[in-house]
């Protein structure tokens, strides 16, 4: 009896469906890295770029800023289109747009042409980054959702590690044009699998509520009252200032290391993928020390904007010149400042209203991009103007410590107001 009982309890658990959380979370993923592939590897593209069509770096920055400058309307739809009709064809179809457009783009002519083709990629890639957070969210419970979303969220810094690998040997055998149709055939793989294999959760979703007598200019104002929520202003905060130091590695260590340090664009190019391989590291460790986490997930990304400005304070020194030095530097700020974003996004998933998860990650999302879109230009523009990188490393500190001050300040008012016990 006891076996027969055991037997019913094994048929059981294979046929337990939510067991399959764990193809979503591999599927989703891939996504995420098959999505960002290319854009992650322009960083160590940098010095073949700039041979091959005459850049400078203002305007390789520009082309990371113009693959980032439609999520920040994009995502916004994005998130309400996730919490209306789900995420399957939602990111599916915008990740096949990633793979059309950079299919496209190896056909452009010249550098503003390539432009023309990262903005559309950019537009698929809108629904990629919330869609794949949604679908996530959605099989994990809060025990296991900080590290699940951290998973996740590594693929971003893996798909860029190995972008980084790969695509400056593309490069370098066959030209800039076949690192995007790299890019195409992989981004395109990456919808084929989610649309292929993902399905939603046994339970049914939490759909907004239906609002038919209210326009739909008033529905967005009410959404957009999340702005003026603490925690969001919290999360926005740690967000904006997190993202910069991210874009700003990807895009200046590689630069950095070659010019400062003379270190060869080889070697450089495999620093940035050992950073970006301690990324991957960090989205997952972090995430997981995050459900662990008595003091909360906006702690853990408090000590990672901790670590970001010591880290980018030891660049500004004359050992940033140093290669080993430069080189650790950059692999810790790979760890923090890429791994922030398994906590962060867990956070901001379980801050969002109920039904609106879609919505308030793209919000988050999306207030993130003005960052994105402005900071790689901007930093590029110094140093061609001061012809140092010390400038471009303080502009992405002093805001993290401004960030940070008030992050701590906040919660230290909020404990005093607390009555003693």
């Amino acid at each position: 009896m006891t076996q027969q009982a055991a037997a019913v309890h094994a048929g059981s658990a294979r046929r337990d469906p939510w067991r399959y959380r764990w193809v979503v979370l591999g599927i989703a993923t891939f996504t995420q890295a098959a999505s960002g592939f290319f854009v992650g590897g322009i960083g160590a593209l940098g010095v073949q770029l700039e041979t091959a069509l005459g850049l400078s770096a203002a305007q390789l920055g520009l082309l990371v800023s113009a693959a980032q400058l439609a999520p920040l309307a994009g995502l916004l739809v994005a998130g309400e289109l996730l919490d209306r009709y789900g995420e399957r064809w939602v990111v599916g179809i915008g990740a096949g747009v990633v793979g059309l457009a950079l299919g496209a783009g190896s056909l452009a002519p010249g550098y503003p042409a390539l432009l023309g083709a990262l903005l559309v990629v950019g537009a698929g890639y809108s629904t990629v980054q919330p869609g794949g957070s949604k679908s996530v969210a959605s099989w994990f419970d809060a025990s296991r959702r900080g590290f699940a979303m951290g998973v996740r969220q590594a693929g971003l810094p893996l798909g860029a590690a190995l972008a980084s690998a790969v695509l400056p040997v593309v490069a370098e055998e066959f030209g800039w044009r076949a690192t995007l149709v790299t890019g195409c055939l992989v981004a395109l793989l990456g919808a084929g699998l989610f649309l292929g294999c993902y399905r939603r959760p046994p339970a049914p979703p939490v759909l907004p509520e239906k609002e038919p007598s209210v326009p739909l200019s008033a529905q967005l104002r009410a959404r957009l009252r999340m702005l003026r929520e603490p925690s969001m202003v919290k999360i926005m905060l740690a967000g904006t200032s997190l993202v910069s130091v991210q874009y700003g590695v990807g895009i200046l260590t590689v630069l950095h290391l070659h010019r400062e340090a003379s270190v060869g664009a080889g070697q450089a190019a495999r620093v940035l993928v050992a950073a970006q391989g301690a990324g991957v590291a960090g989205r997952i460790c972090l995430a997981a020390w995050s459900d662990r986490s008595r003091f909360g997930r906006h702690a853990v990304v408090l000590v990672c904007m901790a670590a970001v400005i010591a880290g980018l304070a030891v660049l500004m020194t004359p050992l940033g010149g140093a290669p080993v030095v430069a080189s650790g530097v950059f692999v810790w700020l790979g760890f923090f400042g890429f791994g922030w974003y398994g906590p962060w996004v867990a956070h901001v998933t379980e801050t969002a209203p109920a039904g609106r998860t879609g919505f308030a990650l793209g919000l988050a999302m999306s207030v993130n991009q003005l960052a994105v879109i402005t900071v790689p230009p901007v930093l590029g523009l110094l140093i061609d103007l001061t012809d140092s990188f010390t400038p471009a490393w303080a502009l992405l500190a002093l805001p993290t410590v401004a960030a940070l001050a008030g992050a701590v300040g906040a919660e230290l008012r909020t404990r005093q107001r607390e009555p003693r016990r």
